[in-house]
């Protein structure tokens, strides 16, 4: 079988979701396909078992950017999920929508329909919260939403060493005021990893009506006069052509999505001439407009020895945990490693929150890669910037689709974003620096005693900042010049086509965007059925 009424390019947040909606009513052929393998490893399902992900090839295409100027040259790593759930499934497994503020501002930029308002209602229907049903949360989606069954008495002086630094407390970060620390809720249940595929996809799997396809490397977009009418993909070093009925849709995330419209001959005229592909379709926007979460580490030795460590009583520790897990389900086999944190301001005049914190109980250095750290009892605390104003790109490195995209982030390249960063460092030096963390502090590994001033710190940042993986914009919504689909996500001047993951929001959300992500699938399933339905 080569028909289907629907094609889903990306078995990640958004494919797993638009998979599940349009195959619902058994009226519609859908196939899914993902570049990855099935989500059958235990590193997957076992909540620390990210730290695992970080460094797996076959589940994480463990992207690296080109060499980036404001960074002193550094290629700087981008994980991101290559297996069923996407990265949802190699993620820190954190539930936080952003501000009401994003999404309003979407609308306002003239993308009707995506008001707070009128994505609220989405975030709702595809969640389950454990604590119950309010205004704000729903009780009834595919998606559990749990408090922390890990939360080591470390995580508790983080959350009252931040309270005494002057910021506010907060029990729900996705309610009415997204402002404060504490601890964040999670997409597990019952002590296991709750990915996109592990909610919407698994359960569905003996549906008549749905396909999936893993191993799938899509090599490029069949179009005939302007309109999607299959996918081309290859498989265990063979080509199969697949074709649609009513439409293809891309969901291929921030990086693959525009390498796949490029590799189409969809995108910027230059960028595809300089490769030798053939000019389908221009739009300027095809790779631009790329933002992420800048990201910097503040690290300290810690005298408390019941931390993520490899040193004899923290190993202790950690066996007895693990006895609560095979016990209870419970413990730090459940940990998502940043458990708690909180949304802040770098300054008391700001409307909203701009930077956001995720507190590490361990020595923490690239990404968790550096393994010589964990020798050290030690603690972290991440700061990001919520609403970067620096902007990256994406292309090619070659015409080959088994090439991996080019990625130009550009992080800290507009001055106010390296301005507030500096700001960022500070607060946690002072986070760090209260009661009760400072009676068992050691010394500060990162950035280090002697990096004190301004200029040093900067000097810091670019040596060591990195990113908290929430790469989007490169496929934007909107009608500007640079937009490449519409409020509808249809792609401009093409038939039969959407781009539906994180890659068409225009500007960053303030948070983690798993759950947009996954509240936008949800959002254009309902409205491709409204097309498509009788």
């Amino acid at each position: 079988m080569n028909k289907f009424d629907f094609i889903i390019i990306g078995g990640g947040s958004a494919g797993c979701v638009l998979a599940d909606k349009l195959s619902a009513c058994g009226q519609y052929q859908v196939c899914l396909l993902e570049a990855g393998p099935k989500d059958k490893h235990w590193s997957i399902h076992l909540p620390l078992g990210v730290i695992e992900l970080m460094k797996s090839k076959n589940l994480n295409w463990q992207f690296n950017s080109a060499p980036e100027s404001s960074q002193q040259n550094r290629q700087i790593f981008n994980p991101r999920g290559k297996t069923l759930g996407g990265s949802s499934s190699i993620n820190a497994m954190l539930y936080t929508r952003g501000q009401k503020q994003d999404y309003d501002l979407w609308a306002q930029l003239g993308n009707k329909g995506w008001s707070y308002a009128d994505v609220l209602p989405y975030f709702k229907a595809t969640q389950h919260q454990e604590r119950g049903e309010d205004d704000y949360h729903g009780v009834h989606g595919p998606l559990n939403v749990a408090d922390s069954r890990s939360k080591p008495d470390i995580h508790n002086d983080f959350i009252q060493s931040a309270h005494e630094a002057g910021f506010p407390l907060s029990d729900d970060f996705n309610g009415e005021n997204q402002e404060g620390i504490g601890y964040y809720q999670v997409t597990q249940k019952n002590g296991h990893r709750c990915s996109a595929a592990k909610a919407f996809l698994t359960p569905n799997l003996a549906r008549r009506n749905l396909t999936v396809i893993t191993n799938a490397l899509v090599q490029k977009l069949i179009i005939e006069d302007k309109q999607v009418t299959g996918v081309c993909y290859k498989n265990k070093s063979q080509c199969h052509y697949l074709f649609a009925n009513k439409e293809v849709i891309l969901s291929a995330g921030a990086f693959n999505s525009p390498q796949i419209l490029m590799l189409s001959g969809i995108g910027p005229a230059a960028t595809l001439a300089e490769f030798d592909i053939d000019l389908v379709h221009e739009l300027k926007g095809v790779g631009e407009n790329l933002q992420d979460h800048v990201d910097i580490l503040t690290v300290m030795r810690h005298q408390k020895t019941e931390l993520l460590a490899y040193r004899p009583k923290a190993m202790w520790w950690f066996c007895k945990e693990a006895f609560k897990y095979l016990s209870q389900k419970t413990g730090m086999l459940t940990s998502v490693v940043a458990e708690s944190g909180g949304f802040i301001k770098s300054h008391p005049s700001l409307s909203t929150p701009d930077l956001q914190l995720h507190f590490i109980p361990a020595a923490m250095d690239d990404h968790g890669r550096n393994t010589k750290m964990l020798f050290n009892y030690g603690i972290a605390l991440h700061a990001c910037l919520l609403r970067p104003k620096s902007r990256g790109r994406v292309s090619l490195y070659g015409k080959s689709p088994s090439l991996h995209p080019k990625i130009e982030l550009k992080m800290l390249s507009h001055p106010d974003d390296m301005k507030t960063m500096v700001k960022a460092v500070k607060i946690c030096r002072n986070i760090l620096a209260q009661q009760p963390l400072c009676e068992s502090n050691g010394q500060e590994i990162f950035p280090g005693h002697s990096c004190q001033s301004d200029q040093h710190i900067e000097q810091f940042l670019q040596e060591k900042a990195n990113t908290i993986y929430h790469p989007v914009g490169t496929c934007k919504m909107g009608n500007d010049e640079l937009a490449v689909v519409d409020s509808n996500l249809k792609v401009h001047g093409l038939k039969a086509l959407r781009v539906v993951d994180a890659s068409i929001m225009p500007t960053l959300i303030s948070g983690n965007t798993n759950a947009p992500t996954i509240m936008i699938a949800a959002k254009i399933a309902e409205q491709i059925l409204q097309e498509h339905t009788p």
